[in-house]
């Protein structure tokens, strides 16, 4: 089962907004040599909100193509409309997602027996392993650790949770506690609590894509019992992951720390998407230098 550091891809644009594939092409490499055990895509760090349906479908079909099978794909594929999160989700699987990543219906919602349906429609429609996205700062659609637990039994594609309802190491606590080894746990949030969510039993997390050798780092001293190290790496890089946390500035500061990385070419994002303001650029660039 998927467990790591998976980054949500950016989705790389030209200067006049239309999809730049080079540039998604050269971040999928550099994410792998960075040691990335995994890909998200269409996630909310890939303005997932801003893309076309024949957008996914290019952007899907370049990646799946371009990784062959070498790290697993996550896709986003949640809707509000029951019937059009199944057809997305299907033609996702079709187009080479390993696994889908599903918010809730968030626009309309709905109680625990229609978040049941929901995710059900979609096991059975996709026909691969589903991710739930529990988000409640974006959805406020609150999922309780029963109730995910009980997803997990009960819908036969439900076998991880992308936990962001913070606190979320407790409610990590509560959710492993719940559903046992029935339910693979994530972490997400940028891994802000990444070390504290691993203690709890959280397999992976999926942060941003400007950042992923020291998430790795931090990973692998995990799994191999090294605290300190965590923690030293850790302390080392929490000023940008802080910084990305800023509502609506995050997807912005990550694209133009690939863009002096050298990695993509363009740090253009999508209306409603903010771009950093002159003096938030040059405080992302002191970060940058200090780390």
């Amino acid at each position: 089962m998927m467990s790591g550091v998976y980054p949500i891809l950016v989705t790389t644009f030209h200067e006049d907004g239309s999809l730049d594939i080079a540039s998604q092409l050269r971040l999928v490499d550099f994410l792998l040599e960075q040691g990335a055990h995994g890909l998200g895509l269409f996630g909310n760090a890939s303005e997932g909100y801003a893309l076309e349906a024949s957008e996914r479908v290019e952007l899907m079909q370049a990646i799946s193509k371009h990784v062959a099978g070498r790290v697993p794909l996550v896709a986003s594929s949640g809707a509000t409309g029951t019937r059009s999160a199944v057809e997305l989700s299907k033609q996702l699987a079709g187009l080479g997602a390993d696994a889908l990543m599903v918010l809730p219906p968030f626009f309309l919602k709905t109680d625990g027996e229609g978040l049941m349906h929901y995710f059900g429609e979609i096991s059975k429609g996709a026909g691969i392993p589903i991710m739930v996205q529990d988000a409640p700062l974006l959805t406020q659609v609150m999922m309780p650790p029963p109730l995910l637990a009980r997803m997990a039994r009960e819908i036969e594609q439900v076998k991880l949770a992308k936990v962001e309802a913070p606190p979320t190491a407790p409610k990590i606590t509560q959710t492993v506690a719940a559903a046992g080894d029935s339910l693979v746990v994530f972490g997400g949030l940028n891994a802000q609590f990444f070390i504290e969510e691993y203690d709890r039993g959280a397999r992976g997390t999926m942060p941003g894509s400007d950042c992923i050798r020291p998430l790795v780092e931090i990973w692998d001293a995990l799994v191999a019992g090294d605290k300190d190290k965590a923690w030293a790496v850790f302390t080392r890089i929490l000023p940008l992951l802080r910084f990305e946390l800023q509502p609506g500035m995050g997807v912005s500061a990550m694209k133009h720390n690939l863009v002096s990385q050298g990695v993509i070419a363009s740090a253009t994002v999508r209306h409603p998407t903010s771009s950093l303001d002159a003096v938030s650029l040059a405080e992302l660039k002191n970060l940058r230098e200090r780390i």
